[in-house]
């Protein structure tokens, strides 16, 4: 890594910092107009009539759309992952039926928001009220399955076999800035131009011109700052390409702002899956099968990644460890609540989750050292490249040595002294373990780089950020490629006018292979300037990564709880990491920091919540926690940064590790605290008042 890397700081920061951010909602147009959706207030049912006429009569509306006007237009493929699937068609607007509470019905268009707001609460929607169906409920048909399973006969030298069950609830990104949108139609040049919160703006741009039946170089799509995404925006939502719908039909900007209130309701949630599974061992704590079910959410309607949490969970166990065999089975199916899509993790967490949880009681069971349990079933550094049982392929990593580090840095021999003195003083105490695998990311990303002949150089990528630091990361890794400094490079991303078709920035892949891209476009534009050609040079590539790069870390969490009201105190967090080579240092930090704090957040604190008749019953920051700055724990981090042949950085993600590991090491230290009470069954969030009821005798 080089000094220039080292030291530089994100060069997005002043602008953001000082107020001179420009997201969705900053955004204006000459004669732009406002929208608001009339929303379903029911969980499942028929729709009788929908009466739009008061709300057309309304002063100051434009139009009022509504179901008919967007008849036999659905949301755009989804991302088959997952084979034998059965997809149903996602409308835009409800037709007939609606199948979630907060469900878009139809679309009031004024001059004014506040035009808008009054009008929409003119429609007239009549429902026949339908029996909800909850998340995973008995007997609903599965959207889609995945099996692994190794073949031969059931171990019959079992000496332990322990199981487990977890449900994860829901829980939602809260991003900063909520979901927005603003869409301009040129009637003039028969063009649309989209502004969105959008993770992935090429994508978005395919899916605007689908929906309006138009060539693709008739729309333009632009991600301007965005204030958090976590997956929860990586693909269009149904407000999105009606609000283009709308802008091409008026002939006129318009622009919709999702409430807080709205995005609770209605924005694409995270998590929600049932673990359950068992693991067995011989006599010497050997792993010898494991038997997993996951069942997933999907909610009422599919954004383009929804298999994607339910594919990766069930193909990354079992994680770190070797298993002589394993029967792992995962499903996903529909239900009336909101659309669940790739959260910050995106099956990661869950897979570490049950694994890790399977390994701490396993230890308990068989009377053995958790550590020593995990060194004696690690995928030792001398196998790699690794294949695992469900056909994937660990690339490189030393996962003994990241846990042997950890417990270094925690001083694991002394805490565990440290813990037994306080048990006997009647404290529960407890230590808890996590090592876990990331995938980074699959596939292609594109980048263009310029050299200019008064020396600025000018990188355009393909992968948008929200928040991940790439004008900053980008410029150095072109800086170096090119033998200049950072400050000469500027980066473009996020406007499909400007920049390359891309994938995008999910995945934790904008690194390892978006910043692959930028340097393989700067090696070509540095080795025609090395050879004379005149400036200025433009080159640009498309790159494939040729494989998978597996980043992986070990978190260990000291967490104490109150005897008498069950309140969980997290002491302390140690966190070894390799996610390769680091660009910047201080962007990793925080990358890793964020992912921790949701992470944290997850386990502690978040929950969504539906009765059974699908209203949604934490619909505000009144009733869903988050974490604030006084829940952070002190942490130690530290990085072995291993590099990979994966991609040309050697880079591995970083960015959702937090999401992964945490949870895991969070959950196995409250079960510790416990353990002297007996082995208790815990789901997140680990609330006091969870934790309390969990002391009581059984």
């Amino acid at each position: 890594m080089s000094a220039r890397a080292d030291g530089l700081a994100r060069v997005e920061d002043r602008r953001l910092l000082t107020g001179r951010g420009q997201y969705v909602h900053d955004l204006r147009q000459p004669g732009m107009l406002h929208a608001v959706f009339v929303r379903s207030t029911h969980g499942r049912a028929r729709l009788i009539a929908v009466d739009l006429q008061a709300a057309q009569d309304s002063e100051g509306v434009v139009a009022v759309i509504g179901p008919d006007a967007l008849a036999g237009r659905f949301m755009p493929p989804i991302n088959e992952l997952v084979s034998g699937m059965q997809l149903p068609n996602c409308p835009l607007l409800a037709q007939g039926r609606v199948d979630s509470v907060g469900q878009p019905i139809a679309l009031v268009v004024a001059t004014s928001l506040q035009a808008a707001q009054d009008a929409a609460e003119l429609v007239f929607v009549d429902y026949d009220a339908e029996a909800a169906q909850g998340d995973m409920a008995p007997g609903a048909p599965p959207l889609g399955k995945v099996r692994h399973q190794t073949s031969g006969a059931a171990p019959a030298n079992v000496s332990h076999r322990v199981r487990v069950s977890h449900q994860q609830p829901r829980v939602i990104a809260m991003s900063l800035e909520p979901r927005a949108a603003l869409a301009h139609w040129d009637a003039a040049g028969g063009t649309l131009t989209a502004w969105l919160g959008t993770q992935a703006p090429s994508r978005a741009r395919a899916d605007i011109a689908r929906t309006l039946d138009v060539p693709l170089a008739q729309v333009r799509v632009i991600a301007p700052d965005i204030g958090g995404a976590f997956g929860a925006k990586a693909s269009v939502s149904p407000e999105d390409l009606v609000i283009a719908f709308a802008a091409r039909q008026l002939k006129a900007a318009i622009k919709w702002t999702s409430s807080r209130s709205e995005e609770f309701m209605s924005a694409a949630q995270g998590r929600g899956a049932k673990l359950e599974g068992e693991l067995s061992l011989d006599a010497q704590g050997r792993f010898l099968h494991l038997e997993a079910r996951l069942q997933f959410p999907m909610g009422a309607w599919l954004p383009y990644s929804a298999v994607v949490p339910a594919r990766n969970a069930a193909r990354i166990l079992p994680g770190p460890y070797r298993v002589a065999a394993v029967d792992i089975a995962a499903e996903a199916g529909m239900s009336n609540a909101a659309a669940v899509n790739i959260y910050r993790g995106a099956g990661r967490p869950e897979a570490a989750l049950l694994m890790e949880r399977l390994v701490e009681m396993a230890a308990r069971s068989a009377g053995m050292d958790p550590v020593e349990l995990r060194l004696r079933n690690l995928v030792e550094v001398e196998a790699m490249p690794y294949a695992t049982p469900t056909g994937e392929r660990f690339d490189a990593g030393d996962y003994r040595l990241a846990l042997q580090k950890a417990c270094a840095r925690f001083d694991y021999a002394g805490e565990r002294q440290l813990q037994t003195q306080r048990r006997a003083a009647g404290e529960l105490v407890g230590i808890g373990i996590a090592i876990y695998v990331e995938p980074c990311g699959q596939g292609w990303e594109s980048a263009r780089v310029t050299l200019h002949a008064d020396g600025r150089v000018h990188v355009a990528s393909g992968s948008a950020a929200q928040g991940q630091g790439h004008e900053t990361s980008y410029a150095v890794i072109a800086a170096e490629v090119l033998g200049c400094e950072a400050a000469q490079v500027s980066v473009d991303h996020g406007d499909t006018a400007t920049s390359p078709e891309g994938v995008g920035a999910l995945a934790s892949r904008s690194m390892a292979i978006g910043g692959s891209a930028v340097a393989e476009a700067a090696r070509m534009a540095a080795a025609r300037r090395d050879a004379g050609e005149a400036l200025p040079i433009t080159a640009g590539t498309v790159y494939t990564a040729p494989s998978e790069g597996w980043s992986y870390g070990c978190v260990i969490a000291r967490m104490a709880i109150d005897r008498d009201t069950g309140q969980p105190c997290i002491e302390r967090l140690v966190w070894v990491d390799d996610a390769g080579r680091i660009i910047s240092p201080q962007l990793a930090e925080g990358q890793l920091l964020g992912g921790l704090a949701q992470g944290l957040g997850q386990a502690m604190l978040e929950r969504i919540v539906y009765d059974s008749e699908g209203q949604l019953l934490t619909g505000s920051l009144m009733d869903y926690a988050v974490p604030r700055a006084d829940d952070m724990p002190p942490i130690e981090l530290e990085s072995l940064a291993f590099t990979t042949q994966a991609n040309l950085l050697g880079a591995k993600g970083v960015g959702e590790a937090g999401c992964i590991g945490v949870p895991a090491a969070l959950l196995n230290a409250a079960a510790d605290a416990l353990s002297p009470l007996g082995e208790r069954s815990l789901d997140f969030p680990l609330t006091a008042e969870r934790l309390w009821r969990a002391m009581q005798p059984t």
